[in-house]
């Protein structure tokens, strides 16, 4: 099985993650993509703004009817800080005959050799690294080996979803509809 692993925060999960981990499969030929949400990101101290079982209530209904895209609790089960080569090792002992990739920006490989134990991340992972319309190509010889993956261009955050929501602005057009409704009935990411 060729398996793509694509963590996040996912606070909320929005159509940018969906295209990325839709083009990650179609380009790479994977079996499945997992979004695995992190309990609590290294670089984001102060955690997502929606509880974990928000987030994976918003994950599950944005990919409902893609039987290639999953949803693994695995890191807010596992709970404290997620390191990717903790998850990359437990999920390698899970399904030892699978071939793993690691979903990520082209900014994230650029700090990979900054992340906890990189060595054994690509020891376990192939990075796919999403290259989006306009950025070089990424043939640095200094990078760590990696599959490129382009997507078209979405100007899309997280973070702006939730800046809109605590405006009253519309959001529609970047959450899938499911996520719309969900957040607005659990009144999530309001001031």
């Amino acid at each position: 099985m060729r398996l793509g692993l694509f963590g996040g925060s996912f606070d909320p999960v929005h159509h940018g993650h969906l295209a990325l981990a839709r083009c990650a499969r179609e380009q790479a030929a994977l079996d499945e993509v997992w979004f695995i949400p992190a309990a609590m990101q290294p670089l984001k101290p102060h955690g997502p703004r929606a509880s974990a079982e928000h987030r994976l209530a918003m994950l599950r209904l944005a990919i409902a009817g893609d039987p290639h895209l999953k949803v693994s609790a695995l890191e807010i089960e596992r709970g404290g800080v997620s390191y990717t080569a903790d998850t990359l090792r437990e999920i390698c002992a899970q399904f030892p005959d699978a071939k793993l990739f690691f979903l990520m920006g082209a900014d994230a490989l650029h700090d990979l050799p900054n992340w906890r134990e990189p060595v054994e991340i690509l020891r376990l992972a192939t990075p796919l690294v999403v290259r989006r319309p306009g950025e070089p190509p990424l043939d640095n010889p200094a990078l760590p080996p990696h599959e490129a993956i382009e997507m078209p261009a979405l100007d899309i955050s997280s973070s702006d979803i939730r800046r809109r929501l605590a405006t009253g602005e519309s959001i529609g057009e970047l959450v899938p509809a499911e996520v719309v409704s969900y957040i607005q009935l659990h009144n999530l990411y309001s001031i």
